[in-house]
């Protein structure tokens, strides 16, 4: 691991004037829970010249419910604490089963809802330091042709990467927004519109953050009366393992008809993919196993598997399945 200077700024102020601008956006990191950025600097994946820890800067580790219903989360939250915080289990099921599913108890203890937020990608070919994949500003996607078992579905090229985090997944389908806080002052956007495609400008990005800038907090609106929501999950490991595919799903309902929904999935796409068409299909069906078939044909329809991930397709299938029967 190469030397490298470590400040504990005390105020979100002093945290963004330590970040870097332009081209040496590489140059300082943000340490926050470190369960991802440690390993990255011990792989030797990163060898920025500053650490900024931000775990010192007050009110970032804030969980707090509004007289409207709605939620803030400071990015310093433990997702040990949202997973088990017994109003966002009762109002926010696919949140709280989202943020339990992550890791291991030690690793909830540790991490925090900006960290799980902002992860890298886990493809084995940008974790491999000897690896000069696209995702580093290498020529080539090597998973497009080698070892994609656990690579995209949906939305890849010319990166396959899968969006790593649980979190995200349900925080998209409960239409949350964050807030990004830089010298030029705050910003607030959907988290929908915070994470990148592949295609959509740099490669070597996954999120519209700034260098600069610093992921502050985000914010859930209340959910509107007779929502129910899950978050299920697949994982070649019971414990301590990434989503081969997830999804969360969120519905209100009229009588026994859905009135609205929310569908996206994780693990299968280079971001949380949203679903919308699905959503729509479903408004006046019930939640039966007709409309089970349905949504899951018309959720994977434009599904692009590779030579060893097209069992990620009924696999996906078969969790909307189950989230159907779980809110039925």
């Amino acid at each position: 691991m190469k030397p490298f200077a470590l400040h504990r700024p005390t105020s979100v102020a002093a945290a963004t004037a330590l970040l870097p601008h332009g081209t040496h956006a590489r140059s300082t990191v943000v340490l926050a829970g470190g369960q991802d950025l440690l390993t990255e600097l011990k792989q030797r994946l990163l060898a920025p010249e500053q650490l900024v820890d931000i775990k010192r800067i007050p009110a970032l580790d804030t969980l707090e419910f509004g007289p409207d219903g709605s939620l803030t989360l400071g990015a310093l939250v433990s997702i040990a604490a949202l997973a088990e915080h017994p109003r966002v289990r009762a109002e926010l099921a696919v949140l709280s089963e989202a943020a339990g599913s992550v890791g291991s108890p030690q690793i909830r203890a540790a991490g925090t809802v900006g960290g799980n937020l902002n992860q890298r990608p886990r493809c084995w070919y940008y974790r491999h330091s000897d690896a000069d994949c696209l995702k580093k500003g290498g020529a080539h996607c090597y998973a497009q042709l080698g070892k994609n078992k656990y690579n995209a579905i949906l939305g890849g090229g010319p990166s396959y990467i899968v969006h790593p985090s649980d979190l995200a997944t349900a925080l998209v389908a409960l239409g949350a927004e964050v807030t990004l806080v830089g010298p030029a002052g705050e910003r607030r956007l959907p988290l929908e519109q915070y994470y990148l495609l592949p295609g959509e400008g740099d490669v070597t990005r996954e999120t519209v953050r700034a260098p600069d800038e610093l992921l502050t907090a985000v914010h859930v609106p209340a959910p509107a009366p007779g929502m129910a929501s899950t978050y299920l999950k697949f994982r070649e490991r019971g414990s301590y393992d990434w989503a081969l595919s997830a999804v969360a799903l969120c519905v209100w309902r009229d009588g026994p008809a859905v009135s609205a929904a929310r569908l996206v999935l994780g693990g299968v796409a280079p971001k949380p993919w949203r679903c919308t068409s699905t959503e729509a299909l479903l408004v006046g069906r019930s939640l039966d196993a007709e409309s089970a078939r349905l949504a899951g044909q018309d959720a994977l329809r434009r599904a692009e598997p590779l030579a060893d991930n097209g069992y990620k397709v009924p696999l996906t299938q078969g969790l909307i399945t189950r989230a159907f029967e779980h809110l039925a």
